[in-house]
């Protein structure tokens, strides 16, 4: 069967929720993902068992819900059948399970929500063909002769402000290098990171990554940017970057408590961002996995 799945952004979201889908194309099922236009060049080659859909980043936010159900639909997928993975978008907490929520992080819940188990997620080295070609192009491309840090400190909503002085003394041979936008691809780094001596990280896509694929080789280094529901669980050997943030969201609500008067309510692009929904969705929907 077709089976749509609906998770739009960000990047790091779609990177943990890979393997789900994965999942369920192990079982034959055809998928389908409509994701926004921007993060389409790093998944249509390195992803191609999936049906990619590029959808506009409009500015009423109807690239959460509302356009991928219209493009699921226009390509044949039963609405019963997709799998809606956000924890929590404040516009519709009725789409939200409370008990999940409020016992599990939010990778968890995905895979919960999904009905796959939660180790999948760190079989993300099946999900993705690698380009050696391209990830040699970019290795070269940083310069470097010896031996070198990378340092990504900037996700789609946030930038860690922090002193990285220590790096010097740790890595005193070391040239540091930023991870930045390069190329297109996301997955164009992986050569570079594994043959880096270290690696610092804001909780971001390429931490995702790294611990997902379980890159072996250099030190890591992790900086937390959430409260706990939505700081993932880790399974790779993290050092974790001292942080002086708050360890409970403070956007975190009881979705058993909210209504839908709540839509139209502004927030950041995040596992509890709003955004617009039309249509009706149907009140199986959240439940609907492949028996």
């Amino acid at each position: 069967m077709k089976r749509g799945i609906i998770q739009s952004r960000g990047l790091g979201d779609i990177v943990i929720a890979l393997p789900i889908a994965k999942y369920y194309a192990d079982q034959g099922d055809e998928i389908v993902w409509p994701i926004c236009v921007e993060f389409y060049e790093s998944f249509k080659d390195s992803a191609p068992w999936v049906s990619w859909i590029p959808i506009e980043t409009d500015a009423a936010g109807k690239f959460f819900l509302e356009t991928p159900l219209q493009e699921l639909m226009k390509a044949g997928c039963d609405p019963n059948e997709n799998l809606y993975l956000y924890q929590y978008l404040n516009t519709r907490p009725d789409l939200t399970d409370p008990e999940f929520f409020s016992l599990l992080k939010f990778d968890q819940y995905k895979y919960a929500i999904a009905g796959v188990p939660f180790g999948r997620k760190w079989r993300l080295s099946e999900c993705i063909t690698r380009d050696p070609a391209r990830e040699s192009q970019l290795t070269e491309s940083l310069g470097v002769k010896g031996e070198y840090v990378l340092v990504h400190l900037e996700g789609s909503t946030h930038r860690a402000d922090i002193d990285l002085g220590w790096l010097s003394e740790q890595y005193p041979a070391a040239e540091i290098i930023e991870i930045r936008a390069r190329t297109d691809n996301i997955w164009d780094w992986i050569s570079a990171i594994e043959a880096a001596a270290a690696v610092v990280c804001v909780d971001s896509v390429y931490a995702n990554i790294i611990d997902q694929m379980g890159i072996e080789g250099p030190d890591l280094y992790w900086i937390r940017r959430s409260g706990w529901d939505l700081t993932p669980v880790q399974h790779s050997q993290w050092t974790w970057v001292p942080a002086d943030l708050p360890t409970t969201d403070p956007q975190r609500v009881n979705p058993a408590q909210q209504t839908l008067k709540m839509r139209g309510q502004s927030a950041g692009m995040s596992s509890h961002a709003p955004f617009q929904a039309g249509g009706q969705i149907p009140q199986n929907f959240m439940y609907a996995v492949k028996k």
